[in-house]
């Protein structure tokens, strides 16, 4: 089945940071990346998204390659938290808002999951790819890394809803303190019969420099 990436302004952009208190803002121009078929739907539609948990296995994104966005020095990596039922029900979401606060006292394990941080340059910005797939990274800090090159696969741990990658870019790893640092496509290329919402990227797409 045809797939693509769909492109979300992070929900953390008006709550807490996968890995941050309330205080800072790293997660400002944060993006959600979710595998969506031709019509726009991550996974099929059944009566269990409607009433019920869903099995990540069934999501078009579950298990896909992700490949990092920039080079640099792996700084972090955490790779044992679960991969959780999705939850597109709209009966499920109070429940898993409820949840949150717990998931944010375990920190970057609790609402990132599973993740990935890359140090663009010797003093940041610092690159995070959020929610992969348990068991899945295939980096290790200190590691040196150039764009494109394999960090692991998504998954749905962490505070996710679906099978996405989130990316944010933050000046520091203090993430009670740290803020947010615009990050750009340089050739974005609308797909073509896809809404505007659909996009592909060209290798090496990631700029992180100040706007």
């Amino acid at each position: 089945m045809p797939s693509a990436l769909a492109l979300r302004p992070s929900p953390t952009r008006e709550r807490s940071s996968p890995a941050v208190s309330r205080r800072g803002r790293p997660s400002s121009h944060a993006i959600d990346f979710v595998n969506v078929d031709e019509a726009g739907r991550s996974a099929p539609f059944t009566w269990r998204t409607a009433v019920a948990p869903e099995s990540p296995e069934q999501f078009l994104g579950f298990g896909v390659p992700i490949l990092a966005p920039v080079s640099g020095r792996v700084v972090a990596v955490h790779d044992h938290e679960p991969d959780h039922a999705g939850r597109r029900s709209q009966l499920l979401l109070l429940p898993n808002m409820l949840g949150q606060a717990k998931r944010a006292r375990r920190g970057a394990a609790g609402l990132a999951g599973n993740h990935v941080v890359v140090a663009a340059g010797d003093r940041g910005p610092f690159v995070l790819v959020a929610h992969l797939n348990r068991d899945s990274t295939q980096v290790s800090v200190g590691d040196e890394i150039s764009a494109l090159d394999a960090i692991g696969q998504c998954g749905i741990s962490g505070d996710s809803t679906e099978p996405h990658v989130h990316v944010q870019v933050s000046d520091s790893m203090n993430w009670a303190s740290s803020q947010g640092v615009p990050l750009a496509f340089r050739r974005p290329m609308e797909l073509p019969g896809s809404s505007t919402n659909l996009k592909s990227f060209e290798p090496e797409t990631v700029s992180t420099a100040a706007a």
